[in-house]
C-alpha cells in the first residue's frame, strides 16, 4: 500500500512538473510561428503595422468596432485592429498614400480615419472635445490632423480642402511626388516650379533615425513622425543607409531640404559622410541642412549646436518639428584624420572624418573598453544611464591602473609645423566643438583663466592635455583646468613606441606606432537652436554660451597657436 501511494505521489508530482513545461514550450513555439507569420504579412502590407500586447489608451477595432486590449496598429494612418480582423482591415481600409494625384483644382482632399482619436482633441466645427465616448467614434484627417465629431462631419462642405495642418511647410504632399513622377525632364528648375504650389516657405524635412542609439527611442519616434509627415520622409537607418535615404533630396527644390537626425554623434557623422558623398557626385545644390535630435550617450555635437545633451521624450514631436522651422543655419568645420602606420609604407593610410574631437589617452581607453563590451552584449547597453555608469566604472579603474602614463615620452606634437614641448601627460585631446565628454566645456575649463574663444567655423582646432582619468573627472565638474596646448589649423602627432588607445568622435581603436595628421576637410551646413541654453543653468554660463554661439560667417583667424 505504501509503495502504491509512493508511485501515485511520484506520478502526480512528475505530471505537475512536466505539463507546465510542455505547455510553456508549446506556447513558445506557437508564439514564434505567429511572429514569423505576422512579420511576413506586415512585409507585404501597404500599412505600417505594429503588434502590441497592450494598448496604452482605450482602443477600438476599426473593423468590428469592439474594445480591444491587444492587436495591431498602423503608425502611418492610425488604423487599429484585433488579430482576427487584421486581414480584413488591411484589405478594406486604405493607408496614407505617399504619392497620389490632387483634385482638379490642384488641392488635396481630407483623408479621414474613424475612431481612436488622440486624447484631449477638439472638433474643428463645434470646438468640443472629441473621442470622449466609450465606442469607435469621431474622425481624424491623417494629413492635417483635423478632428471632427460624427455628427459634425456633415457640416463640413464637400469641397473643403486639406491644407496639411500646422506643418504644411515641412510635409511633402502626395501630389508633389505624383507630379515629379510624371516629369519627362527631371531638372532642378522643374522641381522649383512644382514647389511653388506648396508655398514660398516650403522647407521639407527628412527624418533619419537610428533605432539602436542610446536609449532605443528611435522606433517609437519613427512612428510618431510617420503619423504627422508623409511616410516617405521618414527613414530607419537600420534598414536603409543614409546615402540612399538622402537621394530623396535630389527630387526636391535645391537648398530647401532640412534633415533631422535622430541618434548619437556617431549617427550624425554617418549622415554627414553621406552628404560628402553627394558632393563627390556633383549634387552640391541639393545638400540639406542638418538638425540633431540627441538619442546617443554623449551627444556633445548636439550640445554644441544648442539641441541639448539628450532627448527622452520630454517634449512632443510636434515641438521638435517647430524647432526645425525656427532653427538658424550655421557652418561647421569638418576635419580629415589621416593615420599612417609606421613601417607599412605600401599600405594606404587610414582616413577618418572628424566632427567633434580626436583623442589619445585615458578617455579613448574608456571608450575602447566600453565599445568592446557593447559589441559582446549589445542588449545590456540599452539605457543612457547604464552607458554612463559603465564609462564611470572604466574611468575609476584607469585612475588606479594608469595604463596611459608617460604619454609625453611616447608621442610628439606639432601645431602648424611647430613642435610643442609636452609636460608629463597621459592624454591629448584635439577638439573642433565646445563640448566634450558628455557635456563638459573642455577648452573653457573652470572659466577662471583667459583663453582664446572657440567657434565651429573658424578653421581652428583646440588642443589640450590631461594628466589622467582623475584630471578628466575634475575638469568635468569644473574643479580643474585642462593643459591648453594651443590652437592650430593643422595638427600632427607622432606615436613613437607601443600601442595606445585612440578615438575619433567616440569610435575607438588600439593603434601602434604611427603618424596622425589632422587637416581641414570641408564645412557642413547645420541647424543651430538658440532659444534655450543647453547644459548649464546659471546666468554666467548662459552668457558664455551665447558669446560662443556659431554664426554663418567665420571670425578672422587669430594666431595659429596660443600656448597655455
Amino acid at each position: 500500500m505504501d509503495t502504491m501511494m509512493r508511485w501515485t505521489l511520484l506520478f502526480w508530482t512528475s505530471l505537475a512538473v512536466v505539463v507546465p513545461v510542455i505547455i510553456t514550450l508549446w506556447c513558445s513555439v506557437q508564439r514564434s510561428k505567429r511572429k514569423i507569420h505576422m512579420k511576413d504579412f506586415f512585409r507585404k502590407s501597404k500599412h505600417g503595422w505594429h503588434c502590441t500586447d497592450l494598448f496604452n489608451k482605450p482602443t477600438y477595432c476599426c473593423v468590428c468596432q469592439q474594445h480591444i486590449l491587444q492587436g495591431a496598429f498602423c503608425d502611418c494612418c492610425g488604423v487599429c485592429a484585433d488579430e482576427t480582423c487584421l486581414r480584413r482591415a488591411d484589405r478594406s481600409l486604405v493607408c496614407k498614400e505617399i504619392m497620389a494625384p490632387s483634385q482638379a483644382d490642384g488641392t488635396l482632399e481630407h483623408r479621414w480615419v474613424r475612431g481612436n482619436v488622440p486624447l484631449c482633441s477638439v472638433c474643428v466645427v463645434c470646438k468640443e472635445q472629441c473621442g470622449n465616448q466609450p465606442k469607435l467614434c469621431d474622425f481624424r484627417c491623417v494629413w492635417c490632423q483635423t478632428m471632427v465629431h460624427d455628427d459634425c462631419k456633415a457640416s463640413l462642405s464637400d469641397g473643403e480642402q486639406c491644407e496639411l495642418g500646422e506643418f504644411r511647410s515641412l510635409i511633402i504632399p502626395p501630389h508633389y511626388l505624383h507630379h515629379v513622377n510624371k516629369l519627362r525632364r527631371r531638372h532642378p528648375d522643374e522641381y522649383s516650379k512644382l514647389a511653388s504650389a506648396c508655398g514660398s516657405s516650403w522647407t521639407p524635412v527628412l527624418v533619419l533615425a537610428n533605432t539602436r542609439s542610446g536609449n532605443n527611442m528611435g522606433e517609437a519616434l519613427l512612428g510618431e513622425f510617420r503619423t504627422i509627415l508623409n511616410p516617405v520622409q521618414v527613414f530607419d537607418l537600420s534598414e536603409l543607409p543614409p546615402s540612399k535615404a538622402l537621394q530623396l533630396c535630389t527630387l526636391l527644390p535645391p537648398g530647401s531640404v532640412r534633415v533631422l537626425v535622430c541618434g548619437g554623434d556617431g549617427t550624425v557623422g554617418w549622415v554627414l559622410d553621406a552628404i560628402d558623398t553627394m558632393k563627390l557626385k556633383g549634387q552640391d545644390q541639393f545638400i540639406p541642412r542638418v538638425m540633431i535630435l540627441p538619442l546617443g550617450t554623449g551627444n556633445d555635437l548636439s550640445n554644441s549646436l544648442g539641441w541639448g545633451s539628450g532627448y527622452a521624450g520630454e517634449i512632443p514631436v510636434e515641438q521638435v518639428l517647430r524647432n526645425v522651422l525656427e532653427a538658424e543655419v550655421v557652418k561647421m568645420d569638418r576635419w580629415k584624420v589621416q593615420v599612417a602606420s609606421k613601417g607599412l609604407y605600401f599600405r594606404k593610410p587610414k582616413v577618418l572624418s572628424m566632427n567633434n574631437y580626436f583623442s589619445v589617452g585615458p578617455d579613448a581607453l574608456m571608450a575602447l573598453n566600453f565599445h568592446t563590451h557593447r559589441e559582446k552584449t549589445p542588449s545590456f547597453f540599452s539605457s543612457r544611464i547604464i552607458n554612463k555608469a559603465v564609462y564611470f566604472m572604466y574611468g575609476t579603474k584607469d585612475c588606479l591602473v594608469q595604463e596611459c602614463k608617460d604619454l609625453d615620452k611616447r608621442i610628439e606634437l606639432e601645431l602648424d609645423g611647430e613642435r610643442v614641448a609636452l609636460p608629463s601627460l597621459e592624454g591629448i585631446i584635439v577638439c573642433n566643438i565646445g563640448y566634450w565628454g558628455g557635456g563638459c566645456r573642455l577648452w573653457e575649463g573652470m572659466g577662471d583663466e583667459p583663453y582664446p574663444p572657440t567657434r565651429l567655423d573658424d578653421g581652428l582646432l583646440e588642443v589640450v592635455g590631461v594628466f589622467g582619468s582623475f584630471h578628466c573627472a575634475q575638469i568635468q565638474v569644473k574643479m580643474a583646468n585642462p593643459v591648453r596646448l594651443g590652437q592650430a589649423h593643422t595638427v600632427r602627432l607622432v606615436l613613437k613606441t607601443s600601442r595606445m588607445p585612440m578615438q575619433v568622435d567616440g569610435e575607438p581603436w588600439a593603434q601602434g606606432p604611427c603618424t596622425i595628421t589632422i587637416t581641414h576637410k570641408t564645412q557642413a551646413f547645420m541647424l543651430y537652436h538658440s532659444a534655450e541654453q543647453t547644459d548649464d543653468d546659471d546666468e554666467s554660463s548662459t552668457s558664455e554660451a551665447e558669446s560662443s554661439a556659431p554664426h554663418d560667417s567665420p571670425k578672422p583667424a587669430g594666431p595659429s597657436s596660443a600656448r597655455a
